[in-house]
């Protein structure tokens, strides 16, 4: 559509729409975020035709640091998104702007090599058209301007956000729609792998992807079994709280590295590939000889990830039978064993700066104090956010509480999302 007639849209069916993504608080303020979008779109494009495209940020709940080593997770999106307004231009190149990044770039489908950089929009949007190319789909030129609210470098994925973002666009404009979300996180996963040299796994990008609460078992990489849950924190009486603790972590790629290949590491020592394959009593039982071979911290985070796929069945089980009280528990174990085990709360050697341990050390003695609610490292970890589920009535008094040691802006209400990544339609 042209601008025009996108104005007119927004106009009409604007504000339904947006109560259907968002819910109907956030409605205003996302409808005025895509007449921005249109706007920025034909300041910049003239007057070309687009659609507009929205991929959430998300959540992860239990199943931390598990995709990679074909375990099982528990996650869900989250209202925070990247949108864009995105259109054939009939070229060989994509033109992206990026509002909120104050980004201007463009790359010709016929240089899609790897360069020496590893971090930043580029390489990422040349890493996922080169996936496209590589699993044998259509890419083709189109014109992009995009904006996200998404929290960069947090732990709440913007990065599978934009990626997901990306791969919907091409699906749509060029593939007829016909590749499904695990395409979608493959190709994803790809271009993080091999134009970031960033080992990570295929979570955040399916649950950016799926839309609602979902269980992902990753047993065969290849092609991962996706359940959605009928399921959120409202029934809980519980608000998810997402506290930024100020410390990105878009530096911190070697340390998410070494734990799938520490993980792995112990499951070489089996002769097995990944530590889905191996039992927690063979590394209980060869313990000595496995901390020789792959080390402590190695052994330990083995311990968390057995233990941990069993978790991803509790929750899911307790979220089926709305045994909440085990739910709750299950979430605390899970991140006591992320903190112990995993080692994931803060970088090794960084002893004088731990922002995420001590947001989990205010936020455990404030819920204690309470009787309810619990909290854990959340997505990655080492830097970033945890999150903390809070009953109804004692948020605002969290909220206030940790925008007082961390600062006003960084404490954040999320709600879940049931869309995933979509091409809007009004």
């Amino acid at each position: 559509m042209k601008y025009e007639q996108a104005v007119q849209v927004l106009k009409e069916n604007g504000m339904q729409k947006m109560a259907e993504i968002y819910g109907e608080s956030c409605a205003a303020e996302n409808l005025k975020r895509y007449e921005d979008l249109a706007e920025g779109y034909k300041n910049y494009f003239a007057d070309e035709s687009f659609e507009f495209f929205s991929a959430p940020g998300r959540t992860e709940i239990s199943g931390n640091h598990t995709d990679h080593n074909s375990g099982k997770i528990l996650a869900g999106s989250i209202h925070l998104d990247t949108i864009a307004a995105a259109g054939k231009n009939n070229s060989d190149q994509i033109r992206m702007i990026s509002a909120t990044y104050h980004q201007d770039m463009t790359i010709s489908l016929d240089d899609l090599e790897r360069t020496n950089a590893t971090s930043g929009t580029g390489p990422l949007l040349k890493g996922i058209l080169d996936g496209f190319k590589k699993r044998g789909h259509k890419i083709g030129g189109f014109n992009v301007y995009t904006t996200t609210n998404v929290i960069g470098a947090a732990g709440v994925s913007s990065s599978a956000s934009f990626e997901m973002l990306i791969c919907t666009i091409v699906n749509y404009l060029f593939n007829d729609g016909t590749l499904d979300i695990s395409e979608y996180a493959q190709i994803g996963k790809y271009a993080e792998n091999n134009f970031w040299n960033k080992q990570s796994g295929l979570l955040d990008q399916m649950a950016c992807a799926a839309g609602g609460i979902v269980t992902i078992d990753f047993k065969d990489q290849a092609n991962p079994v996706l359940e959605k849950l009928a399921f959120d924190f409202d029934e809980l009486g519980h608000d998810l709280v997402i506290v930024n603790t100020g410390k990105g972590h878009a530096d911190l790629s070697e340390e998410y590295s070494s734990v799938p290949i520490e993980m792995k590491k112990v499951a070489q020592y089996f002769g097995k590939e990944v530590l889905r394959e191996c039992t927690l009593d063979e590394v209980i039982d060869n313990m000595t000889e496995v901390r020789k071979f792959a080390g402590d911290r190695a052994a330990l985070r083995a311990i968390h990830f057995l233990t941990e796929d069993d978790r991803v069945d509790v929750a899911v089980k307790a979220i089926k039978e709305k045994d909440y009280a085990s739910f709750l528990n299950v979430i605390t174990e899970s991140g006591n064993s992320s903190w112990k085990y995993l080692q994931n709360c803060y970088p090794a050697g960084e002893h004088k700066e731990q922002p995420v341990t001590v947001a989990l050390a205010l936020t455990e003695v404030y819920l204690k104090r309470l009787g309810r609610g619990v909290c854990r490292v959340h997505g990655g970890g080492f830097a970033g956010v945890i999150m903390a589920l809070v009953p109804h009535a004692d948020t605002d008094g969290y909220v206030s509480y940790m925008e007082k040691h961390m600062g006003k802006e960084n404490v954040y209400k999320m709600r879940i999302r049931n869309a995933g990544a979509i091409r809007v339609e009004f």
